[in-house]
């Protein structure tokens, strides 16, 4: 299995409306990535979120993404999710946008996508109907490895058109592209993810094993997809929880049984109403449950998968459940309800060093083997190209001379 950190910009309480601390905690989730990229961790999720409060102020990750790729080497810097409605924004900006990622990150650059997770953001785009994003999605994820494969691109489709030949560019850093997921908030996804040959971001708002027969069947799907999206298929389910992983048992226990924990899941249950509530079913502006935790309580929590906390000895062993359920990455939100800003950087150098190492044996990044298969799908051409073309004469100090 693989590991990674989740980055969504969650600033909760009245500090959501202060820029100086809006700036902070932007700050501290590129800061944990910079750490991570020397402590064994191969993942960087970056949300995109748009209007939603305290929940996620990552509107605009990809200015950020080049800021943790400038000073990094080795992590894969993704979008968890780059959301396709195309009211909210032309699938060639996207595809222009995520090749430019690729090159800027040196080849690191995942390509999350979905079709959004609630209606209050949609409506900001004037999407009206949840429901039709469905569609748009479906449309869009085939054509962008088109935009980035051929030089004269056009599309007359239901939902957005090219209407004359372009050349999309950048081209993605070849050879290959950056490796295609997509969010599975609701069950039916997994298969569809795995008949299309793309790699499955998924949510534990439940207990672990229920997860796994999704997984199986994404697993069984992507066996022999019906239709491969892109150059290459990516058999990935990445899953996201949350750890506290600290050397210190009673202080990470602590910390899980602090008061005001579960307040993101709050705002879960008010924004994303297209994907299923989590059992507890609370929502923003009432208070998060709080029983009054137990230690029996923290212990059937974390048995139960949903969160692993302790030493990393312990953290170790909660961690095989992920790999007996089917899961190939395994991914942590941050920040952490409950924990210092610094308990986090000492959580991610401790889990990197001690637990990584017993589950991660393989430098190289699973879509990176993926990639290193890449074919071709379309030709480089749609069309003949015009007779006559002569040009004879180009700068002296362009990078490759005619011919």
């Amino acid at each position: 299995m693989e590991f990674g950190i989740f980055s969504n910009g969650y600033i909760p309480g009245p500090a959501a409306h202060d820029t100086e601390c809006e700036h902070t905690e932007l700050m501290r989730e590129a800061e944990c990535g910079i750490l991570a990229d020397k402590h064994n961790w191969k993942y960087m999720w970056f949300g995109e979120h748009h209007g939603l409060s305290e929940y996620s102020h990552m509107s605009a990750p990809a200015p950020l993404m080049g800021y943790v790729a400038a000073q990094t080497d080795y992590i894969h810097i993704g979008s968890a999710i780059t959301s396709l409605p195309t009211k909210k924004e032309h699938p060639a900006r996207i595809a222009e946008r995520a090749a430019m990622l690729d090159h800027v990150t040196d080849r690191r650059f995942e390509f999350g996508t979905g079709r959004g997770a609630g209606s209050h953001e949609l409506r900001m785009f004037n999407v009206l109907d949840p429901n039709e994003t469905k569609a748009m999605w479906d449309e869009v994820i085939r054509e962008i490895p088109r935009m980035w494969e051929q030089k004269d691109y056009d599309f007359h489709g239901e939902y957005f058109t090219v209407p004359t030949p372009h050349n999309i560019l950048p081209k993605p850093y070849g050879p290959g592209h950056p490796p295609l997921w997509v969010a599975c908030g609701n069950p039916p996804t997994f298969a569809k993810a795995g008949s299309l040959g793309i790699g499955a971001i998924a949510f534990n708002f439940e207990p672990i094993y229920n997860l796994k027969g999704r997984v199986a069947a994404y697993k069984e799907a992507i066996v022999d997809p019906v239709e491969q999206i892109g150059q290459f298929r990516n058999d990935n389910v990445m899953m996201t929880n949350a750890v506290i992983c600290l050397e210190d048992r009673e202080t990470a226990r602590a910390i899980a049984k602090a008061k005001g924990r579960g307040y993101l899941v709050t705002m879960v249950n008010l924004y994303h109403d297209t994907m299923p509530k989590s059992p507890d079913a609370v929502t923003w502006p009432d208070p998060p449950n709080d029983p009054g935790w137990t230690d029996e309580m923290l212990d059937l929590a974390i048995e139960g998968g949903y969160l692993l906390c302790g030493t990393p000895e312990e953290v170790c062993e909660q961690v095989a459940r992920y790999q007996e359920v089917g899961c190939d990455q395994v991914v942590f939100g941050l920040p952490i309800e409950g924990m210092a800003h610094e308990q986090i950087l000492e959580m991610i150098e401790v889990f990197g060093e001690q637990v990584i190492p017993e589950y991660d044996t393989d430098r190289t990044h699973s879509t990176d083997h993926y990639r290193a298969l890449a074919e071709r799908r379309f030709p480089e051409f749609g069309y003949p190209l015009p007779d006559n073309l002569d040009v004879s004469v180009i700068p002296s100090s362009a990078l490759l001379p005619l011919g």
